[in-house]
C-alpha cells in the first residue's frame, strides 16, 4: 500500500512527472525563443508561473454554470495525466503494474485531460468557452481514432502484445520499431496526434488566444488554472516518453541508458516544438479532414506494411 502511494505521489508519480514536465516546458519556451531570435525565460519560469497561480492569484468562480463541476475538472485532468505517467514509467523501472493490457488503459487515461477540459468549459457558462469546447470535441473525435490506429500498429509489430513492458521487450529482441518503414510512418502519424493532444500549433484552434482567448480555460484562474497548467506540464513529458517507449526501443533508467532515454524524450519534444513554430494554425474542418483522411490513411498503410514485416 505504501509503495503504491509513493509511486503515485512521488516517483515516478506526481512530483517527478510534474518537475520534469516543468523543465521540458522551459525547454520548449527556450527553443521557441531561439527560433524567434529572443532570449527566452529563465529556467525556473514555469515553476514561478505555477506557484504564482497557486499561491498568489485569486480563484474566481463563474457566476453562471456548475461551480462544483467547474472546480473538479482540473483535479480529474491532473489525476488522469498522473496515473498515465505512472503506468508509462513503471515498466522502464522494471516494476510490474500488476495487470495485462496497460497499453489500452494508458490510451484511455491520456484522453481524460482533453475530455475534462471540454466538460469544464461547458460548466463555466461562458459562450467563448463553449466554442472552445465544441472545437475540442471535434478535434478529439478526429485524432483519437488515428492514435488508436497507431497503437494497433504497435500491437501488431509486438506480436499482438498489449502491455507496454512487452512492447519494449519486443524491441529489445528485434530492434526499435522506428527502424522499419511501417514504424517510421506510424511515428510520424503519432507525432501529429501528440501535437493535437497537447493543443499545440497547428492544432491549437480550441484555445486560439487571438480569437476566443484561451477557449475552454477563459474562466479559469488562480489555483484551478494552476492545476491545469501543471497537467499540461505533465502531458508534455509523458506523451513524448510514451512515444519513445513505443518506437525508440523503450526507456531504461539504469547506467548509460539513462542518458539515451533523456535524449529520446528531448528529441521528441524538440520535434514538437519545431513543428509548433514553423506552421500556422489550421481551421477545425481542416484539422478534421487532415486526421480523418490523411493520417488514418497513412496509419492503415503502415499497419498493412507491418503485417508483411516491412
Amino acid at each position: 500500500m505504501f509503495n503504491d502511494i509513493f509511486h503515485f505521489l512521488v516517483f515516478p508519480g506526481l512530483l517527478f512527472v510534474a518537475t520534469v514536465g516543468g523543465i521540458l516546458a522551459w525547454a520548449d519556451r527556450k527553443i521557441t525563443a531561439m527560433v524567434q531570435f529572443r532570449k527566452g525565460p529563465p529556467s525556473l519560469q514555469p515553476f514561478y508561473d505555477f506557484l504564482k497561480l497557486l499561491l498568489v492569484k485569486e480563484t474566481i468562480l463563474p457566476a453562471k454554470g456548475s461551480k462544483i463541476t467547474f472546480l473538479m475538472v482540473p483535479v480529474f485532468s491532473l489525476f488522469g495525466a498522473t496515473i498515465a505517467g505512472v503506468l508509462i514509467l513503471l515498466p522502464s523501472l522494471n516494476i510490474q503494474t500488476g495487470f495485462s493490457g496497460d497499453l489500452i488503459v494508458i490510451f484511455y487515461l491520456l484522453a481524460i485531460p482533453s475530455l475534462a477540459y471540454m466538460v469544464g468549459a461547458m460548466a463555466s457558462g461562458n459562450p467563448l468557452a463553449s466554442v472552445g469546447a465544441s472545437r475540442e470535441m471535434k478535434l478529439i473525435m478526429s485524432y483519437e481514432l488515428t492514435f488508436f490506429l497507431v497503437l494497433s500498429g504497435i500491437i501488431l509489430k509486438a506480436d499482438m502484445s498489449i502491455g507496454i513492458n512487452d512492447v519494449m521487450h519486443a524491441q529489445s529482441q528485434s530492434g526499435a520499431f522506428i527502424g522499419s518503414l511501417s514504424g517510421v510512418i506510424l511515428f510520424l502519424v503519432a507525432i501529429f496526434c501528440l501535437q493535437a493532444k497537447l493543443g499545440l500549433v497547428p492544432f491549437d484552434m480550441a484555445e486560439a488566444e487571438t480569437e476566443i482567448n484561451h477557449g475552454p480555460f477563459i474562466e479559469y484562474s488562480g489555483s484551478a488554472y494552476a492545476l491545469i497548467k501543471l497537467t499540461k506540464y505533465i502531458m508534455l513529458f509523458i506523451l513524448p516518453a510514451f512515444i519513445a517507449a513505443l518506437f525508440m526501443g523503450g526507456l531504461h533508467w539504469q547506467g548509460i541508458d539513462i542518458l539515451w532515454s533523456i535524449l529520446k524524450i528531448l528529441a521528441v519534444v524538440v520535434l514538437l516544438t519545431l513543428i509548433r513554430n514553423t506552421n500556422p494554425r489550421v481551421k477545425i474542418h481542416q484539422a478534421m479532414r487532415f486526421f480523418f483522411i490523411w493520417m488514418n490513411l497513412f496509419a492503415v498503410i503502415a499497419i498493412i506494411l507491418g503485417m508483411f514485416g516491412i
